[in-house]
C-alpha cells in the first residue's frame, strides 16, 4: 500500500508544474507548524490543569490543617431544651458537629415520676463546633446573654452560661462517661453485695433463733429448768446528760484553776517575807 501511494505521488509530481509543487510545499508546511501550535496548546492545557489541581489540593490540605475542631462546655440547660433546638440556635454561628447532654440523675427522674411528670431535663452540655476559633467567638459573645432574640422566644428568660474548653477533645469526653459509669455500676455492685450480706445475716440469725426456741420447748417438755436471756446494754446518753457532764467537767476545771492561783498567790507572799526578813538581818 505504502509502495502505491508513493507512486501515485511521484506521478502526479511528475505531471505538476514548479508552481504546484511550491504550493504543495506550503500546505505542508502550514499543516506541521498548525498541528506543533495544536500540540503546544494541549501541552500547556494539561500543565495548568495540573498546578490548578495542585493548587487545590494545597488550598483543601491549609483549610484541614486550620480547621481544627473546639468544643464548649454550657453550665445551664432550661427546662425543655433538647439537642436540635440547641442546634438550630448554635448553627446560625458556625458548622456544629457532635452535640451531648447530660441527663438528670435517677433519683431526680424517680421524683418527679412520683409527682406525676414524665418529662426529662438536662443538667450540662457539650457542643462540638469544626472550626475552634468560631468557638471561641461564640464563648466569649454569647456568655451571659438572653439564649432567645425576641420576647415571644420560648428560651429568652434564660441566660447562655458558655465556657471555651482549651485543649479539650471529644475523646476525653467519651472516656470521662465511661470512667462515670463503670464507678456507677461498681457501687451497684457494692451496694448489692452489702444487701445480700445483710438478708444473709438476718436469715441465719432467725434460724438460729428458731433453733434456740425449739430447744427450749424441748426441755420445758422434760422438765427441766429453762434460762431466760436478760439482755444487757447500756442505754445512749441524752444530750441533757451530755451537757451536765460537760458542766461538771468545766466546774471541776474552774476548781483546779481557782487552787492553782492561790497557790501562786501563797508563795508570792511567802517570798516577800522571806525577802523582808534577810533584808533586816542584813541592815543590823
Amino acid at each position: 500500500m505504502k509502495r502505491r501511494e508513493k507512486e501515485e505521488k511521484q506521478r502526479k509530481t511528475i505531471g505538476q508544474s514548479p508552481e504546484e509543487e511550491e504550493e504543495e510545499e506550503e500546505d505542508q508546511r502550514r499543516t506541521s507548524t498548525q498541528s506543533e501550535e495544536e500540540e503546544e496548546a494541549a501541552s500547556e492545557q494539561k500543565g495548568a490543569s495540573a498546578a490548578a489541581a495542585a493548587a487545590d489540593d494545597e488550598e483543601a490540605k491549609k483549610k484541614e490543617r486550620k480547621c481544627v475542631p473546639g468544643i464548649i462546655y454550657l453550665g445551664h440547660i432550661p427546662p425543655r431544651l433538647r439537642p436540635k433546638h440547641l442546634r438550630n440556635l448554635l448553627s446560625a454561628y458556625g458548622e456544629i458537629g457532635r452535640i451531648f447532654l447530660q441527663p438528670e440523675d435517677r433519683q431526680v427522674r424517680r421524683k418527679k415520676k412520683k409527682s406525676g411528670s414524665r418529662r426529662c431535663d438536662f443538667t450540662e452540655g457539650w457542643v462540638e463546633f469544626r472550626d475552634k476559633r468560631v468557638a471561641k467567638r461564640v464563648a466569649l459573645s454569647l456568655h451571659n446573654t438572653p439564649m432567645g432574640t425576641k420576647k415571644r422566644q420560648r428560651f429568652f428568660s434564660d441566660l447562655w452560661n458558655i465556657k471555651y474548653l482549651h485543649r479539650f477533645h471529644w475523646t476525653h469526653l467519651s472516656e470521662r462517661l465511661a470512667y462515670e459509669q463503670t464507678v456507677l455500676q461498681q457501687r451497684l455492685r457494692a451496694e448489692v453485695s452489702q444487701a445480700k450480706k445483710e438478708t444473709s445475716f438476718y436469715l441465719n440469725n432467725v434460724e438460729k433463733s428458731a433453733h434456740l426456741e425449739h430447744l427450749r420447748k424441748k426441755r420445758q417438755r422434760d422438765g427441766e429448768q429453762v434460762e431466760e436471756k436478760t439482755w444487757d446494754f447500756t442505754q445512749r446518753q441524752t444530750e441533757e446528760e451530755i451537757q451536765k457532764k460537760k458542766k461538771k467537767k468545766d466546774s471541776i476545771t474552774q476548781k483546779r484553776l481557782n487552787k492553782a492561783r492561790l497557790m501562786q498567790q501563797e508563795s508570792k507572799s511567802n517570798v516577800l517575807l522571806l525577802a523582808k526578813i534577810f533584808n533586816s538581818n542584813q541592815s543590823e
